[in-house]
């Protein structure tokens, strides 16, 4: 009964309850790094700042994260065509390409780490720390994501999402949208700042 009512649209033409939920939790985080970015640029300000080159996996992180989005939009397409063996091929991609990203990042910690950039604790410097806490974050968004990518793709192979059944794949759609936007946002942020 509960599964028939996250699936129901409403029919007063407003915004199903599931969809506002989403807006609300895309919103927050929106709100928390924009608090990281500009707590970023008042401490960079402040000195005592070392400068050192960004892990160079990033660029190709961020190739990876732009593919991710294009097989999620591919998925969505093929659910709205009932197309469904492209869509579990396509939210396969999607998952698999966000592991990557998620290993990638894992790589720049490594290269961080080879370079003595820590995160907090003695020996350590603030603008290593922000690098860490804003990766670190998007990347926690990032894992729940992949584990909202699993729940759909396991409802495709129940047959749950199709044309007439597109708000499970419509909110996950919409939500790694936004982190693959947030992360660019990430990127070009570090890039400029740092």
């Amino acid at each position: 009964m509960v599964a028939n009512l996250v699936e129901e649209e409403t029919s007063n033409g407003g915004t199903h309850p599931l969809k506002f939920a989403l807006w609300l939790i895309i919103i927050s985080i929106i709100m928390m790094f924009a608090a990281f970015t500009s707590a970023y640029i008042v401490r960079r300000a402040e000195g005592n700042w070392l400068e050192y080159d960004l892990p160079s996996i990033l660029i190709v992180n961020t190739v990876v994260i732009i593919l991710s989005s294009v097989t999620m939009q591919m998925a969505y397409n093929a659910a709205n065509k009932n197309n469904l063996s492209l869509l579990k091929v396509m939210l396969l991609l999607t998952l698999g390409l966000g592991t990557a990203f998620l290993i990638g990042q894992w790589n720049a910690w490594a290269d961080l780490v080879n370079n003595n950039i820590y995160f907090g604790g003695q020996g350590s410097n603030p603008s290593g720390s922000f690098l860490y806490v804003l990766t670190g974050v998007h990347g926690f968004h990032l894992i729940t994501g992949l584990i909202f990518i699993i729940l759909v793709l396991t409802a495709s192979f129940k047959y749950k999402v199709h044309s007439k059944k597109m708000l499970r794949i419509q909110l996950c759609t919409l939500y790694w949208h936004f982190l693959g936007g947030l992360w660019i946002y990430l990127y070009i942020f570090l890039r400029v700042n740092h």
